[in-house]
């Protein structure tokens, strides 16, 4: 898997300051116009790249947990038991969380893909992935990250987790998204969060109806049953063959 990920390098773009550069202020059309034909330019990179791993399930999560962390074991399950139900894996590619539930969807027969993102200090794709794309600009990576996936786990993490699960969630409650399932992993991680979200509700700044959108559980088993109901079912999916496992050695 080393010798794939170097051989893919020249996929990966080097981490430019486009977008902060973009985001300064007005530029004259010409400068704008550059500026769309190389977000254009990485759209159908990671479109032809990623047009066939679907349907997945996107699992976020930080990239600081070790493989001897406990939500790192968490995540690893949560990848097996999707690939499981049939589902690609989709991580954002790194270390952390998302290494532990590509190597939980390489280990359950699956498929496992990555959407890396490149940063000043580079994010190396993980051992575990069949497929990634390597992308400059952090919209184009929530679009994908978004666009192939039926449904998202959201593990304990930071500020970008953090980003990631309520777009998730403002794109279901807007009817951008149709309304796939949630799922908030890590009751006592997220025991804080769950809190504000209800109080959320009683400042009416949103609906009674808006906290169903996302089940709040420890439960692997939970976690996929409440996919499976609400995936497979729902939009007619048909369980994807799984492929032969290869032997992976083992983490010192």
């Amino acid at each position: 898997m080393d010798q794939q990920i170097n051989k893919n390098k020249k996929f990966t773009p080097i981490g430019s300051k486009n977008d902060a550069v973009f985001l300064e202020g007005p530029h004259s059309p010409w400068k704008d116009t550059m500026f769309l034909f190389s977000v254009m330019k990485e759209f159908i990179y990671g479109f032809r790249r990623l047009m066939h791993v679907g349907p997945c399930v996107t699992v976020f999560g930080s990239a600081r947990f070790p493989p001897d962390h406990p939500y790192y074991a968490l995540a690893r399950e949560v990848g097996k038991g999707i690939a499981g139900l049939g589902f690609s894996v989709m991580t954002g590619g790194g270390p952390g969380i998302m290494e532990a539930a590509n190597r939980g969807a390489k280990e359950g027969g699956g498929i496992s893909v990555g959407c890396n993102i490149v940063l000043p200090k580079e994010q190396e794709p993980n051992r575990y992935l069949d497929r990634w794309v390597s992308i400059d600009y952090f919209f184009i990576r929530k679009v994908l990250l978004s666009k192939y996936s039926y449904a998202f786990v959201v593990m304990p993490g930071g500020y970008g987790t953090m980003d990631e699960f309520f777009e998730a969630i403002t794109m279901i409650q807007t009817g951008k998204f149709q309304r796939f399932p949630i799922v908030l992993m890590g009751k006592e991680y997220h025991k804080e969060l769950y809190e504000y979200i209800q109080k959320l509700v009683i400042e009416k700044t949103i609906s009674p109806d808006d906290i169903q959108l996302f089940l709040f559980t420890d439960s692997v088993t939970e976690a996929i049953a409440h996919i499976e109901q609400n995936t497979v079912s729902q939009f007619g999916l048909k369980k994807r063959r799984r492929i032969k496992q290869l032997p992976m050695p083992e983490e010192n």
